[in-house]
């Protein structure tokens, strides 16, 4: 045992006599305010006759309660404040709290910063990062608004690198203002000599004053913030723009619909083409080749329905026609003449921030200034191409440039397994396609669970798709022949190659963040790449924000809807009230057949988080409505709180299982239970009744058989017979049994 580990044991044995003494004496008890109120004439009378005594002894036991985290600062700070009066008490007690607050940093640092900083590097790593970038400000921040009770902020700060000498100056300011109202509303109650005296308005005002405070703080905060900027960057003295949104794809449109509702004056740039990947190269195109595969696919499955039909002939020019055509259909939602109708600014051109209000535009007839209040980020993402050898002598496909092809691939190689990747394999295969699909995890759909996986694995595998899982690629080379391609791979120490005519990469998609002059501003990302911003889609500059897929972690259209909501509201009226984002009923889907639409947890991110859970699953083979389709594949599963009805999360599989999400979606936002699912009226037959009979698996998994036994034996006795075993026997005499 090292001397280390032998004084972290002393120090931890101390610790823990020093908590067994305070809650076996009582003391927990003493420090009530029915107690303290009680004892104050003593208090005062042993403090006019030894004064520096019970001061610093008061002082000695804040220090001490204070650096070992236990409970009662809060009324010791108010019996600071009636004790000693405003002035003195303030100092004694600011001091003691900042010493004690050191203190209680300087432990955590000793017992456990360097194990902890093994075991969650990535936590610790991103307040360390918020240090580094606001340096003092940061604690100065959550000592001034109290989000964390400030015990909480003492052993965490204990365990980052910030010097504790800065850690004491910035608590020893952070903490005083909020000191000084329980302090004050110490010195109110102090004075209370009768009931009558609870409305006295120095009383009301004191503790107004304590609910209204983290407010002011926030207000004192952001107004330093700007200050802060102001002194970096020439703030203008008047602004074109309430808002600039740079980029014009869903989480940009939405914000600029938000502002212009509202009458904010909104400027919306982009670069390229209004409606982003949703419109033109994601969700739109992709829904259509969908469609159009899955015509193919029905017709080659006409003969289990007693239809004859020859084998579909594939018209690919044409399937791209439709899609196209899909585009155009939808594009007048988000073109340019609707949204300058809504009263928002459109420019076309490149931006890049100049400083933190002023945005530069850049297009074919040169480069102009825009002044703003606040920036709106929602560049969007661009499809991932890894850095593979022999990648650059082919032309690779992505989500991005597919929508070109002319000719459909003899033999398509996908790369990658999640949701992009399945859903373009299964419907080029579709139509006609050789696919291979190379996935190095070792299921499909990573983020989903084993079951789910499993059951998309075995469709793509009976249409003929050639999935290969836990396989790595390692390079592509050409064939011998000259005609084409190889993607050598690896699966385990095996090297194999795998021959293809067009290699589509779908192995995510990576932040636009180049460009924008962020780096400069000081604004970070984060190691996947996004923008690093906090749970009002705030960046480290107070009147940058963003939203949609260049902020993450859900890279889907109606999250970054979702986003821009927050952001833009946000922005505008950040000043009297914030929204944090929340995650927590958002739906995603797969698009693949069957569909696999998920919402809140699955059993997979209820047990790497540690979050207990009861599991129901109903098969939709049991479904009257897929019986009478023939589509009986899949399953609805939910997850509740363990002995309760509320929903933690909701996964279906099978066909449909998109529209089927929604009713899961609004109970988990609006809270309602599957009781109350289970006593909704659901029209038959549809698959939606698949939602209220998982709610009657749940329930029937708990229905009262106390109850039920009391029931069997009133109806029984109604029925004229006393128990129901009694009438069984009754019933075997009969029968001769």
């Amino acid at each position: 045992m090292t001397d280390l580990t032998k004084r972290r044991l002393i120090l931890l044995s101390l610790i823990a006599l020093a908590f067994v003494a305070f809650f076996l004496s009582g003391a927990d008890q003493l420090l009530t305010l029915d107690n303290l109120k009680a004892e104050q004439a003593r208090f005062q009378a042993w403090l006019a006759e030894e004064p520096f005594t019970v001061a610093g002894g008061f002082f000695v036991i804040y220090v001490v309660m204070a650096a070992l985290s236990l409970p009662g600062a809060t009324l010791l700070t108010l019996l600071g404040g009636a004790l000693f009066g405003f002035g003195w008490g303030l100092v004694i007690i600011s001091f003691a709290s900042t010493l004690g607050a050191t203190l209680a940093a300087l432990i955590a640092r000793t017992l456990a910063r360097e194990p902890l900083e093994q075991r969650f590097a990535i936590q610790l790593e991103r307040i360390n990062a918020g240090i580094r970038r606001e340096g003092a400000f940061y604690l100065f921040t959550l000592r001034l608004i109290p989000l964390f009770p400030f015990f909480v902020i003492n052993l965490v700060m204990g365990l980052t690198r910030m010097r504790l000498t800065t850690f004491y100056w910035v608590s020893q300011l952070g903490m005083l203002p909020g000191t000084a109202v329980y302090v004050n509303a110490g010195r109110e109650l102090g004075h209370l000599e009768s009931l009558a005296g609870i409305l006295s308005p120095g009383l009301i005002g004191s503790f107004v004053l304590i609910g209204l405070f983290p407010w002011l703080a926030r207000a004192l905060v952001s107004i330093a913030r700007r200050r802060r900027l102001a002194r970096r960057f020439a703030r203008p003295r008047r602004f074109d723009h309430d808002i600039v949104v740079i980029g014009g794809g869903s989480a940009g449109l939405v914000a600029s619909y938000i502002a212009a509702a509202v009458k904010a004056r909104v400027a919306l740039v982009e670069r390229d083409r209004l409606g982003g990947d949703c419109l033109n190269t994601g969700c739109v195109p992709s829904k259509a080749l969908i469609r159009a595969a899955r015509v193919a696919h029905e017709i080659r499955e006409a003969p289990r329905y007693g239809i004859q039909v020859g084998a579909p002939s594939v018209d690919f020019p044409a399937v791209m026609a439709h899609i196209h055509g899909a585009i155009r259909e939808v594009e007048p939602h988000d073109s340019r003449e609707r949204y300058e109708g809504l009263g928002v600014k459109v420019m076309a051109g490149e931006a890049r921030l100049a400083d933190p209000w002023r945005v530069g535009i850049r297009d074919a007839t040169g480069e102009r200034l825009l002044t703003t209040r606040h920036v709106i980020i929602a560049s969007g993402a661009r499809p991932r191409v890894p850095p593979l050898p022999g990648l650059e002598a082919i032309e690779v496909l992505t989500s991005d440039n597919l929508w070109q092809l002319e000719v459909l691939p003899g033999r398509l190689l996908v790369l990658g397994g999640g949701p992009i990747g399945c859903e373009l394999g299964q419907s080029f295969a579709r139509l006609g396609s050789h696919v291979t699909l190379v996935e190095m995890g070792d299921q499909l759909l990573p983020r989903e669970d084993r079951d789910v996986a499993a059951e998309i694995e075995a469709r793509l595998d009976e249409e003929g798709v050639d999935v290969r899982l836990a396989t790595r690629a390692l390079r592509v080379v050409p064939e011998p022949d000259g005609a084409g391609h190889r993607l050598v791979v690896a699966s385990g120490e095996t090297e194999s190659s795998l021959s293809f005519d067009r290699l589509l990469v779908a192995v995510g998609r990576q932040a636009n963040v180049e460009g924008l002059g962020l780096e400069a501003l000081g604004v970070e990302t984060r190691p996947d790449g996004t923008l690093a911003v906090d749970d009002t889609l705030q960046s480290v500059l107070p009147n940058v924000w963003a939203c949609g897929d260049v902020s993450g972690p859900y890279q889907l259209t109606h999250a970054s809807a979702h986003q821009a909501w927050h952001a833009t509201v946000n922005a505008l009226f950040g000043e009297l009230k914030r929204f944090r984002v929340s995650y927590r009923a958002l739906p995603a889907v797969t698009f693949s057949d069957p569909e696999v639409a998920r919402v809140g947890l699955n059993e997979r991110e209820a047990l790497e988080q540690g979050i207990a859970c009861e599991v129901t699953r109903y098969s939709l083979a049991d479904l009257d409505r897929a019986i009478a389709d023939g589509h009986r594949e899949g399953y609805v599963k939910v997850l509740t709180v363990p002995g309760k009805d509320r929903l933690l999360g909701a996964t279906i599989v099978g066909q449909g299982a998109g529209e089927m999400l929604a009713e899961f979606t609004l109970a988990m936002t609006r809270g309602i239970g599957l009781n109350k699912l289970l006593g909704t009226i659901h029209p038959y037959p549809t698959r939606s009744e698949a939602v209220k009979a998982t709610a009657g698996v749940w329930k029937n998994a708990h229905k009262p058989e106390r109850v039920l036994r009391w029931l069997e034996r009133y109806f029984a006795w109604r029925r004229g017979r006393a128990t129901p075993s009694r009438e069984s026997a009754e019933v075997s005499k009969t029968t001769g049994s």
